[in-house]
């Protein structure tokens, strides 16, 4: 490619800067510049009147959800526990998160990009990947800079989005979702960055393996081990070396990952395969001594889904739960029905079956309702098999909260006569 033209390609991810966080200054703009927190359960706050709770008063096992980049620079980061995160910065103020309006505002601002660039990819509540390359600016020159078209585009998207959510964004501009979804994070916040194929060596090569999307903890542990810290040294390594090491697939994907190298399309559409909601209690619940709580979680999450389910226009066949217990081990029942349903009544009677079918004699700390096996509603089904279920149990270290629920009164989780449950 000519230095003096814009490359066949070009692809932006735009990550809303600390999105959660953000939102909670809109509303507390007295907060801004301080250590702020986003982390635990709604229903635990009260409304605030410039008394803020601290993260040092917290007590509990929540997580944080997100955190003001001024806590960020003590260490505090997504997934760490409250705990942990008040020995760092005790003074930080403490929010409950709000995903209702969160949701909103991610809704928002998905449409306010794509007022202007249609060809979205959803990557979840906060990030997006945006295909520019058949848009007629992105190809126009600005005085001695051939990608000057592409970089006033990514600039009035930014600007679009901050007039329809008062909210400031990232954007990564590169030739693919590989190098646009890197280079949208190493200008934070409210960067736009544009990393194009000659840039590799200098702006790529020196970060950590760590900051392409697809090295995960287990791969990049192993590649400490190994010697290779910096992408630059990854891409030094010959591909026979890292299919030895990582396996023929990923160590072949690693080496074009390296060198920048992506083709991935964007995907504008997709039918998803499940819906579900999920919550981490703040303490053990067991199902006898607290069915009540229980029951009003449970009928909440039962809700939720069908809510979800009913606002996208989908049906589902296969109800299923999620258990945790206080010794970390998960177990997972499944229902699959004679017709789909988005009736939260409906979920709700056959999550109860599920239930059935697990020993609930220890306490509880998490619990999930998935709604797959999904359709379009009104949809004509292609067949209906008989009812079927099955079920897993698996171990798990750790999970993010999903969204506080409510804590009403409603029915109970399991009848008196249960005899699961002692």
């Amino acid at each position: 490619m000519s230095a003096s033209t814009p490359p066949q390609r070009l692809v932006a991810h735009l990550d809303m800067d600390a999105f959660y966080a953000s939102v909670e200054l809109l509303r507390r703009p007295e907060l801004r510049g301080q250590m702020v927190v986003v982390g635990g359960s709604r229903h635990r706050a009260a409304e605030f009147a410039g008394d803020w709770p601290r993260l040092g008063d917290y007590t509990g096992r929540g997580v944080v959800t997100t955190a003001t980049y001024e806590a960020r620079a003590r260490g505090i980061h997504s997934g760490m526990g409250l705990m942990k995160a008040a020995a760092l910065a005790p003074q930080a103020v403490l929010l409950p998160a709000d995903f209702e309006e969160y949701r909103r505002l991610s809704r928002a601002f998905k449409a306010a990009v794509a007022e202007m660039a249609p060809d979205i990819e959803d990557r979840g509540i906060d990030e997006i990947y945006i295909e520019l390359t058949h848009l007629p600016r992105v190809r126009d020159a600005v005085g001695h800079d051939p990608l000057g078209g592409a970089r006033a585009l990514a600039q009035d998207i930014k600007n679009n989005v901050r007039r329809a959510t008062g909210l400031s964004c990232s954007i990564g501009l590169a030739p693919n979702k590989l190098l646009a979804k890197i280079c949208s994070d190493l200008d934070k916040p409210d960067g736009l960055t544009v990393v194009m194929a000659s840039d590799v060596p200098a702006r790529i090569w020196p970060l950590p393996v760590r900051r392409i999307n697809g090295i995960g903890p287990k791969a990049g542990t192993k590649l400490d081990e190994l010697g290779v810290h910096a992408i630059g040294e990854l891409a030094t390594c010959t591909p026979d070396w890292l299919v030895a090491h990582f396996g023929r697939n990923h160590g072949l994907w690693m080496h074009r990952a390296a060198h920048g190298l992506d083709d991935r399309p964007v995907i504008t559409y997709s039918e998803p395969v499940s819906m579900s909601r999920e919550t981490t209690f703040d303490r053990d619940l067991h199902a006898r001594h607290d069915r009540a709580a229980l029951g009003a979680i449970f009928t909440t999450l039962c809700e939720q889904v069908a809510g979800d389910l009913q606002r996208k226009g989908y049906v589902g066949r296969t109800i299923g739960i999620k258990l945790r217990f206080d010794d970390f081990r998960t177990v997972t029942r499944d229902l699959t029905l004679p017709a789909p349903t988005a009736q939260a009544s409906a979920i709700r009677r056959a999550g109860g079956l599920c239930l059935k079918r697990v020993d609930l004699s220890r306490r509880l700390r998490l619990l999930g309702v998935r709604v797959g096996g999904l359709s379009k509603a009104g949809a004509r089904p292609a067949s209906t098999p008989p009812p079927s279920s099955r079920s897993d149990v698996r171990d798990e270290s750790a999970t993010l909260p999903a969204e506080p629920t409510s804590m009403r009164q409603t029915l109970p989780l399991f009848p008196d006569d249960d005899p699961s449950v002692t």
